[in-house]
């Protein structure tokens, strides 16, 4: 952040690492590098605490489609619509996907599981109103990335449990366990240089999860879940360099013990968040069109 005129995550307050997010990528992105899309729309979803901000995006395909309601990541920190709106137009153009982006609430003023709430809510207002998005009510996904893992994990778990049938779910390198004690390797391996940060990630998760009661919770820490059989398919992605790298293979080998179809890939040489990097980097790029090619064929 310091390289965008705003002090490190943990030296600073929320909203200067809003703005800092914002600059990194709204500030500087170029539109004509922004994947096409048929049109884009604006709406008020009903959340648990008043209307939540979405936008759907439709791509350029006849009939109907599937539909996978997307969380941004930004640690449950940062991070809006806007920031990840090449995210949503990428997954929206080549998976050939409606996308649902949802503006959950964000911590530190709306811990969890105020941004959990808000996107198993959204998740279930699009399955009652699909004619209103891709109109294919067998085929609806969640997806996100980092945080937005985090939360599409555990709204897929509480489908499930509710008797909600999901097509699938899409894991970019999602954070799964908020433990402060359990040590993952890839936590100390990666702890500097490489984007997101040692620091970053007791920041985020302090603001997130304040207590150890909520870091328990199952619905945070996906990765404590007993049972996780019978939640809908995944293709799951972690990248080498990040210090989530453990946790998410941990979460999808935990998946495949339980009888549940995942398609996980680990990406040599790539950093956290490398989904939005695909401008600038052709692995990462290349990346990007493998998951989407994966989402789309579980989809149908």
């Amino acid at each position: 952040m310091a390289s965008v005129g705003t002090p490190p995550l943990s030296a600073g307050t929320p909203e200067q690492a809003r703005h800092g997010m914002r600059a990194m990528t709204v500030d500087i992105r170029d539109p004509a590098t922004l994947a096409p899309v048929r049109s884009t729309s604006e709406l008020l979803v009903p959340g648990p605490a008043g209307d939540l901000p979405a936008r759907l995006y439709l791509p350029d395909v006849a009939g109907p489609v599937p539909t996978v309601v997307f969380f941004h990541g930004g640690g449950f920190v940062i991070g809006d619509i806007e920031t990840h709106d090449d995210h949503a137009r990428l997954l929206c153009h080549q998976a050939e996907v409606a996308v649902l982006s949802l503006d959950y609430r964000l911590a530190p003023e709306h811990p969890f599981p105020a941004a959990y709430d808000d996107c198993l809510a959204a998740t279930l207002w699009a399955i009652e109103h699909i004619d209103q998005l891709g109109g294919d009510a067998s085929r609806v996904a969640v997806a996100g990335d980092s945080a937005g893992g985090n939360l599409a994990a555990a709204v897929a778990l509480s489908a499930r449990d509710a008797g909600v049938s999901l097509k699938a779910q899409l894991l970019l390198y999602p954070a799964t366990d908020f433990r402060e004690d359990e040590t993952h390797h890839s936590r100390l391996e990666n702890a500097e240089g490489f984007f997101l940060t040692a620091e970053d990630m007791v920041w985020f998760g302090n603001a997130y999860t304040p207590s150890e009661e909520l870091r328990l919770n199952p619905r945070a820490s996906v990765l404590l879940e007993t049972n996780l059989a019978g939640v809908a398919p995944a293709v799951l992605c972690t990248a080498e360099f990040d210090p989530l790298r453990d946790e998410g293979n941990a979460y999808a080998k935990a998946l495949v013990d339980a009888g549940v179809q995942v398609r996980h890939t680990e990406f040599a040489g790539l950093i956290h968040g490398f989904y939005g990097l695909g401008v600038h980097v052709p692995a990462a790029a290349a990346a990007v069109a493998a998951l989407n090619a994966d989402l789309k064929d579980l989809l149908g």
